[in-house]
Formats: C-alpha cells, structure tokens, sequence
C-alpha cells in the first residue's frame, strides 16, 4: 500500500517537473523573440521648451578641491518646489556631462526635493548616486555643499537641508560625511566660502 502511494507521488512531482521545464522552455523562447525594451532612465526630465530662468548654482571641482558659482537655465516654474528639484538636477546635469569638473555614478539622480515649513529643505537623492560616489572626505564634502549652497542661495528661506538616500536615512555619503542629521546653511555656507575660487 505505502509502496502504490509513493510510485503514485513519484508519478505526479515528475509530471510536475516535466510541466514547468515546458513552462520556462516556452517563456525563455518567448523572450528571445520579443526582447523587452531597455528600460529607460528614472526622472528624465524633458528639455526646456517654454520660458526659463537663470540661477547661480555652485559646481564642485575636484581636482582643485572648490566650488566656483555658475550661471545656469532652469525651467520657469511658480512652484517653489519643483523650482528647487530643477535646480538640483541642473546641477547634476553638469556633473553628467563628458567634461566634468565632479564626477558621479552613472544613474546619479536627485529624485525629489521637499520644503518643509519653517525654512526645512529634504534632498532624495537615488541610490545609485550613493553607492557610486567617489570615497574620500573632499568628493564627498564638495558634494553636499554644492548642493545645499546651490539650494539655499535661491531659496533664502531655507535654514536647514536634509539629504536622504531612496526617501531613507542614511549614516554617510560614501564612507565620510555624515547624512544622519540636518545640514545648517549658515554653516554651509562658511564653508562654501572656504572651498570657493579666490
């Protein structure tokens, strides 16, 4: 009796096996003749077509180790915030660029900007900006105060910024500066003036 219901079992888990080796055979067939499509980049923002404001955003050269202020266009926008994530992602459009000054991972995005009330500011920056920072006390730092410079210079408003990774806390940047609490501008912006072209 117990030898039938294992040859019975036996049976039914190799019918089983046989089944979803098809399966799979035809799902892996079915992919090799209509490939899915590359997926495209996260938070693409589409060219400028309307009217554009310029903006003073303070780019971070590595290899002199400071910023240097810039001009550059930004979408108009009457909205406070999605005037502060075009400026950030401008600035990041710099640092995607072939020559530039302060290179970041491919995929490196800021993927929202929050301001809160009173004069509170929150980067969302992605992971991949995180995990393929260059390491090191100076990159990590030129980072930060570009970005929290570039922020706080247009929006006056702003007293404290927050920089989180994938809408959560996160220790530090690449290994040194710390993100685990708020960035004060004042002090920022003291040190900006330090890292800033004579």
């Amino acid at each position: 009796m117990i030898r039938r219901q294992f040859v019975i079992t036996t049976a039914l888990l190799f019918l089983v096996a046989i089944g979803m080796a098809l399966y799979v055979w035809q799902l892996r067939n079915r992919e090799v003749r209509n490939p899915s499509p590359p997926r495209a980049a996260e938070h693409v923002a589409p060219p400028a077509i309307g009217p554009t404001e310029k903006v003073t955003a303070y780019v971070a050269y590595d290899s002199p180790g400071e910023l240097r202020a810039q001009s550059i266009s930004i979408p108009l926008s009457s909205g406070r915030q999605t005037r502060a994530q075009n400026m950030l992602r401008g600035l990041l459009q710099i640092y995607r660029s072939k020559e530039s000054p302060h290179t970041l991972a491919a995929g490196a995005e800021v993927r929202d900007v929050y301001l809160l009330g009173p004069g509170i500011a929150v980067i969302d920056v992605n992971s991949a900006f995180a995990d393929g920072h260059a390491s090191g006390v100076l990159p990590e730092e030129l980072t930060v105060v570009s970005m929290v410079q570039t922020l706080s210079t247009n929006i006056p408003a702003i007293t404290r910024v927050k920089i989180l990774v994938d809408g959560k806390d996160r220790e530090t940047l690449a290994g040194h500066v710390d993100l685990s609490g708020f960035y004060d501008v004042v002090q920022i912006s003291g040190l900006a003036k330090q890292l800033s072209a004579p």
